[in-house]
């Protein structure tokens, strides 16, 4: 289990690990919304996504070990990878082939193996687990680790403090990490405030083990949410749970929908955000997502991980 206390002593554990990113209005969002809308940018942390919380606070608790490994769709990797090197531990990150290129790359200029196996994230895994088992590493999980959902959890933290009147957050929801993490953290705190989940239509394991009841298998497919993707674990021991205790409501969201998003992000915000990161606003650009006279809603903008080149059809300003 995870409890309030952890997330409050994960804050204590990596306040000098992680930022406390801004959040900023979105005139634009809150007329299409019907109700206040703010930007919660932790595509503005350090290695450009929210996923240096969790990986810092498991990475730091840990005791003597020959190194740490993980599998990930990139930005958790990235996390691992720069908190080992702050903590002066070797890192082997396993990526399937669908992780993108500059997110490899990433791993790498942080002085980590990025080690590349098969076609999805659940064969990566079999190679962390190898690392563990054979090798002494120890195996930090992108989202089903009590560490990994405590630090996710100083997210929600930060979000109640600032908005102790928000009404809603929307979250990027995978594996379930951020979502149990966030979604603990201010329920505890504000148990009225809603919670909704935004995924993508193509491979959404966690919307499809939900709506299957338990945890199940799907095929990993390309997708603009590409940091959305992998599978939750047959043996998922947390995620799944709170996900589903915790989460009020799921929004899925078309290719083009999610182009939407972070082309609107861009063009209206200056920000560079990721296709994960951009799910909240591209919900609300979609109809899918309402304000709430109540309070505010709050759009965590993930990651800002996005390779340009790949995209300059989206992220081009608008007239070009």
């Amino acid at each position: 289990m995870v409890e309030l206390r952890d997330i409050r002593s994960a804050a204590d554990r990596i306040r000098d690990m992680v930022r406390q990113t801004p959040s900023k209005p979105s005139p634009s969002l809150s007329q299409m919304a019907g109700g206040e809308v703010w930007l919660k940018c932790e595509h503005e942390q350090e290695t450009g996504a929210f996923k240096l919380r969790g990986a810092s606070n498991a990475v730091a608790r840990l005791g003597k070990v020959a190194g740490v490994t993980t599998a990930s769709t990139g930005n958790h990797g990235r996390a691992v990878a720069y908190a080992a090197r702050q903590l002066g531990l070797p890192a082997v990150i396993c990526v399937s082939r669908l992780v993108p290129e500059n997110k490899v790359q990433a791993i790498r200029d942080l002085g980590a193996e990025a080690r590349v196996i098969g076609d999805s994230q659940d064969a990566a895994f079999v190679e962390a687990h190898r690392l563990e088992r054979e090798e002494g590493f120890a195996l930090i999980p992108p989202f089903d680790h009590e560490g990994v959902i405590a630090g996710q959890g100083t997210l929600g933290l930060e979000i109640v403090e600032e908005f102790p009147d928000a009404a809603t957050i929307a979250v990027p929801l995978s594996g379930g990490g951020l979502l149990s993490g966030v979604a603990l953290a201010a329920k505890s705190l504000h148990p009225k405030i809603r919670i909704v989940g935004i995924s993508m239509e193509r491979g959404a394991a966690m919307a499809a083990s939900l709506k299957a009841g338990h945890p199940i298998e799907v095929r990993e497919l390309d997708s603009l949410a590409d940091s959305l993707g992998g599978g939750i674990g047959l043996h998922n021991r947390l995620t799944f749970d709170m996900t589903r205790r915790l989460m009020d409501d799921l929004i899925l969201l078309t290719e083009d929908e999610i182009a939407a998003g972070i082309r609107h992000l861009w063009d209206r915000h200056g920000d560079m955000v990721e296709g994960a990161g951009a799910v909240g606003v591209a919900a609300i650009l979609a109809g899918k997502l309402r304000g709430d006279e109540d309070g505010p809603l709050i759009a965590i903008l993930s990651g800002r991980n996005i390779d340009p080149a790949r995209h300059a059809d989206i992220v081009k300003p608008e007239g070009t």
